[in-house]
């Protein structure tokens, strides 16, 4: 829990950054609001590809610091940084050529569209930045130490909200901070909109990744690494080392993110009501799920570090006791949403139809948060382990195959004579169901491979 908990506040930080993004362009114009939920849709899935390639570092990190191999981590994070800087090179590029196609192919309206691209082309700037920032973190984290990159997030949120402020609204933005004492070069400000947000989203990531970089440099937790001594070149070893266990992760959470994308796509031919309920439960549920999520992720590190300072059978118990303790969580949650769930939802709308609607599926939430719960910390495990591949496999079967093929068929079609089209509760038991199987089958792969270290039929990975 003591290295959770601030994960948990990072990841709420940075999610709390794209939510101010939508709110504060939102207030300006319907067309910049679209422009930026639109752009969202594509940099951000990106973006968490990336994060996954790279938490392949924090276990590697882990075991060497566990077996006090201090000396091996710098080899690995440089490589780390220059896979970092490849991805967020590669994602910008990708943000700057490709979304005009994408958009004519979604037949996105054209103004919307210009305000789109504006956007992402600003936030292709920052993407290099976000990437080195992810990959100090994962090292910080594999570290034993996940407070930095909490106190960072909270600066770049603190930095976004008065750069959207600035660039989104220009000059009256300004007036509106500090009054009509400002020189009148500052007041004639243009109102950059989409356009502005992205560059003040751009800008936070940047000072996130120099603040990280700063922090590591100076800070003497990080002393025996001797982290920014003697630069090491690429080097393919350990390249291949790490997209070996990051790629599968990052394609893990891109098929996550993918599935609960493509859900949202689907459900909006059933009307209004039915988006905005489904947007409102999904948004809350998530919101409570950033702890489990960081149990995951949390457990990685432990299960890592147990694996390289303790013999084998001690990191299973700890990754058994692990998902004990996000079984805790999850009817916490569940508790949390039957006391609570009422309230909350009046406070996203006050349209009756849609309140009822959401507390119908906030009841199918309560399901799979057990087995989200489980399946997600089971992940984590398996990553400490470096047991990574074997995750995008039954990520890929669980939630496209069965989560999300399953899902429509029984919002579109039913079962046959025997069931009608359940809608959008169709879409929420696939969801069940796919998160369910991802649990069985990774608490089976689990169970296996870590007995047979416990047992010495298979060697303890080592980087």
């Amino acid at each position: 829990m003591r290295l959770a908990l601030p994960i948990c506040g990072a990841q709420l930080a940075q999610a709390g950054m794209s939510t101010v993004d939508v709110i504060m362009t939102g207030r300006l114009s319907a067309s910049d609001l679209a422009a930026v939920s639109v752009g969202s849709g594509l940099w951000l899935p990106l973006m968490l590809f990336m994060t996954g390639t790279l938490m392949g570092l924090t276990p590697i990190v882990a075991q060497l610091l566990g077996g006090q191999e201090t000396q091996r981590i710098r080899p690995y994070l440089h490589q780390a940084l220059w896979i970092a800087l490849t991805l967020g090179i590669l994602a910008g590029g990708v943000l700057w050529f490709t979304v005009s196609p994408i958009f004519r192919v979604m037949d996105v309206p054209n103004d919307v569209a210009d305000l789109a691209e504006a956007y992402l082309a600003a936030i292709a700037f920052g993407m290099p930045g976000i990437a080195l920032f992810q990959a100090l973190r994962a090292f910080s984290d594999g570290m034993n130490h996940t407070r930095p990159a909490l106190w960072i997030s909270l600066i770049g949120l603190g930095l976004n909200l008065p750069a959207n402020y600035v660039l989104i609204y220009g000059g009256p933005g300004l007036v509106a901070i500090a009054g009509d004492g400002l020189p009148e070069t500052l007041q004639t400000l243009p109102a950059l909109g989409a356009l502005g947000c992205g560059i003040a989203t751009a800008i936070s990531m940047w000072v996130m990744c120099l603040t990280m970089v700063v922090y590591t440099k100076r800070s003497r937790s990080y002393a025996p690494v001797t982290l920014w001594h003697s630069p090491t070149p690429p080097q393919w070893s350990g390249i291949r080392e790490l997209l070996r266990v990051g790629v599968p992760i990052g394609v893990s959470i891109f098929v996550e993110v993918t599935l609960f994308t493509l859900i949202a796509l689907f459900i909006a031919s059933l009307g209004e009501v039915t988006v905005a309920a489904h947007q409102v439960a999904l948004n809350y549920t998530s919101i409570l799920f950033m702890l489990p999520l960081s149990l995951g992720m949390a457990l990685t590190v432990r299960v890592g570090h147990s694996l390289g300072a303790s013999p084998p059978p001690v990191a299973r118990f700890v990754a058994w006791n692990g998902i004990v303790v996000c079984l805790l969580v999850a009817l916490l949650n569940n508790l949390i949403l039957w006391l609570t769930s009422s309230t909350i939802i009046s406070l996203y709308t006050t349209n009756q139809a849609v309140h009822q609607l959401a507390m119908s599926l906030i009841g199918f939430a309560m399901l799979y948060q057990i087995s989200d719960s489980l399946q997600v910390n089971m992940a984590g495990a398996l990553r400490g382990y470096k047991d990574t591949r074997i995750i995008m496999v039954i990520t890929l079967i669980s939630y496209w195959l069965i989560g999300l093929g399953g899902g429509h068929w029984l919002g579109t079609r039913g079962l046959s004579q025997w069931l009608e089209p359940l809608g959008v509760h169709g879409y929420w038991i696939g969801l069940i169901a796919g998160l369910t199987v991802a649990a069985m089958l990774l608490g089976w792969r689990l169970h296996a491979i870590s007995k047979a270290v416990s047992h010495g039929r298979r060697a303890v990975p080592r980087s």
